[in-house]
């Protein structure tokens, strides 16, 4: 039995295997691939390359961003009546209330006003077409100006020189009565003050002198002007005793022109205000 020993085939524990190969100190590869990697990195990142989407996208980026701004701008320029307290609102609310009373109420002041002022305006202007209106009636009656419509025209004839002024006169009064609204005498308005005078054969009518045959151009109904001559005993039998003529004819349209001037009374005042 040998006493040399021979070394165990076990090894303690933690030791390296003699056949591993120790690592060699040009191995690191890692700081190599890192400088590769940023070198790819700045590779792909300039020059830039930029397609349509892209600038597309970042358009509609940069408008949502300023959207979201502005929101935010106003969010916090209402935070004064966030914050407020209850009171404050109530007293803004109230304020607020009044200004639209207040408006509202001289919104309908203005209508009014307008309102009168149109009012106010056609009151003016019927108020200018009657008083046109009235003008007229009145210079019809009074001679001044000239008129026509339907009528009768009469004429007298007088050869024998029997028709004195007060057959004449009786003659208007008829018409009158009948509703005659203006009347010419041989080229002499008739009007409220005329008046006849002269004898038989020789007549005058204010003055002026008138001679046979008397044309009388009258302005009325028709229907009622020429019955109230025919009448028994008015003036057409009157006349006919005394040998005279009176011939009525109606006419649709009747002109009387001739006018009287216009005087100014010496003493009479208008008592309208």
């Amino acid at each position: 039995m040998s006493s040399e020993q021979h070394p165990s085939s076990e090894e303690p524990p933690g030791a390296l295997p003699p056949e591993a190969p120790e690592p060699s100190p040009s191995a690191p590869s890692a700081p190599a691939e890192g400088v590769s990697g940023r070198q790819r990195l700045r590779a792909g990142l300039w020059p830039p390359r930029v397609s349509r989407a892209q600038l597309i996208v970042a358009l509609l980026l940069f408008v949502l961003g300023l959207g979201l701004a502005i929101q935010v701008r106003s969010n916090s320029d209402n935070s004064a009546l966030r914050g407020a307290r209850q009171e404050d609102l109530v007293r803004i609310l109230d304020e607020l209330d009044n200004r639209t009373q207040r408006l509202e109420d001289e919104k309908q002041r203005l209508d009014d006003q307008r309102t009168e002022l149109e009012n106010s305006s056609d009151q003016a202007e019927e108020a200018r077409k009657q008083t046109l209106e009235k003008e007229r009636q009145l210079g019809i009656l009074a001679g001044t100006v000239a008129a026509h419509g339907p009528g009768i025209t009469l004429t007298i004839s007088d050869p024998s020189g029997a028709v004195e002024p007060d057959m004449l006169l009786d003659t208007i009064q008829e018409l009158r009565a009948a509703g005659a609204e203006a009347i010419e005498i041989n080229g002499v308005r008739v009007v409220a003050n005329t008046y006849f005078s002269g004898d038989g054969g020789d007549l005058k009518v204010d003055g002026r002198k008138i001679e046979a045959p008397y044309e009388f151009k009258v302005i009325g109904k028709p229907q009622d002007l020429e019955p109230a001559l025919n009448i028994p005993g008015g003036v057409v039998q009157t006349l006919e005793k005394e040998q005279a003529t009176a011939e009525v004819a109606r006419a649709e349209d009747i002109v009387v022109d001739a006018l009287r001037p216009a005087k100014q009374p010496d003493y009479a005042r208008s008592s309208s205000r």
